[in-house]
């Protein structure tokens, strides 16, 4: 997240002395990526954020694998995921690999007894169904329908639903998100031909400031572990902050699509990238208008990577018998393409309405035993023709 910002009150320069209005310190602390050489934040805190009164319970929360080396196009019905209670109880794993973590979950209950660092990993959360507010050290976001909520490892956070009724697809990456090189200049600006700009992504508001001494309960995953770590300040004791490192939310209405007089390749819904996957946004649009243009994709032999796409709302027409919720799998080395009669169906039609969620990734991702729970059973054999 290549700009620059800062919230509440920071000293003129750092690493120099910063105390209340009382006279009481604040203490500094880096919030820093890749060592010393990526996105960095400084904070200041009320109170030392290093006050660890005790390590409780330590659980595995490691995806239970079911297929290693998957070869079947797979479709899982997403929303047979059953609603759980708590917010880290509803992420069910659905497809892994050493780069990242694809998962649903179904919260029903607000992020309130605990709080939340996820260290192993980046997190992208698609906000399919819900509205509420996402609570960090470094201030909160308002969330809907069609949000991204871009969160960095390391960042301490609750989340607070405004209803039970809520659907989330997440990505957790093992390598730091940000957005695709080929939009920004070299100061990291966003550039004209971008899908969307820095007007579009919002950081974090409304600090909120607790110097709480007590108890409180910081749920820590390292490692595919949970670690409950008992602090004894109040983890949201930040007065204020700036920097680059600090999480945000893009609308996937604020995306905006690039079109063509013929059909435009899946990189033009690029929405974010790491040195291992991506992630792109398919959204109403309106069609190719070449006057011999097939709207429809063609065939695609995915040689080199694992096409996941998360069916958000609308018609998705190179499919047959698409549900909101629903996720198709298509392994690297097989070829994909439209659904028998869905090429003649799109010839003449001049726009969609679809919206969709694609992660592709450059290993291959394996199907855990969650994924196998929700799987609709022959969707590789959803291209053969009626009269086989």
């Amino acid at each position: 997240m290549p700009r620059y910002y800062k919230l509440g009150k920071i000293p003129p320069k750092r690493h120099t002395i910063f105390k209340s209005d009382d006279g009481d310190f604040y203490y500094e602390e880096l919030f820093g990526t890749i060592g010393f050489d990526g996105m960095s934040s400084l904070l200041y805190h009320t109170h030392r954020p290093t006050q660890v009164k005790e390590v409780r319970n330590s659980y595995d929360v490691s995806p239970k694998i079911a297929v290693e080396k998957n070869i079947k196009s797979l479709s899982l019905n997403g929303f047979s995921v059953k609603p759980t209670t708590d917010f880290l109880e509803s992420r069910k794993i659905i497809l892994a690999n050493n780069d990242c973590y694809i998962a649903l979950a179904a919260p029903q209950k607000s992020l309130r007894d605990y709080f939340y660092k996820n260290t192993d990993s980046d997190e992208v959360i698609f906000i399919h169904k819900g509205t509420g507010k996402l609570r960090t050290f470094l201030g909160n976001i308002d969330f809907e329908y069609g949000d991204y909520l871009v969160i960095p490892r390391g960042m301490i956070y609750q989340i607070n639903f405004d209803t039970e009724d809520n659907r989330l697809f997440i990505v957790e990456s093992k390598h730091p998100v940000y957005t695709p090189k080929r939009y920004r200049n070299w100061f990291g600006q966003h550039l004209e031909h971008s899908p969307f700009c820095e007007r579009d992504m919002h950081p974090p508001s409304e600090l909120e400031t607790f110097s709480d001494k007590g108890e409180f309960i910081l749920k820590v995953k390292k490692q595919d572990m949970i670690h409950e770590y008992v602090y004894a300040a109040h983890p949201f004791s930040v007065v204020g902050w700036d920097g680059y490192n600090y999480p945000y939310k893009l609308s996937i209405h604020d995306f905006e699509p690039i079109t063509g007089r013929i059909h435009q390749p899946p990189p033009v819904h690029q929405t974010f990238e790491t040195n291992a996957f991506v992630i792109c946004s398919f959204v109403p649009r309106l069609y190719d208008y070449h006057p011999q243009s097939i709207p429809a994709p063609y065939n695609h032999s995915n040689i080199d990577s694992d096409e996941v796409l998360y069916y958000v709302d609308g018609d998705f027409m190179s499919r047959n018998n698409i549900e909101k919720g629903q996720i198709t799998l298509h392994p690297a080395g097989i070829p994909h393409g439209p659904h028998p009669g869905a090429m003649e169906r799109s010839i003449g039609k001049t726009k969609t309405e679809e919206l969709a969620v694609m992660v592709d990734t450059f290993k291959p991702l394996k199907v855990t035993e969650e994924a196998l729970k929700i799987d609709s059973g022959n969707y590789h054999t959803s291209w053969l023709d009626e009269n086989h």
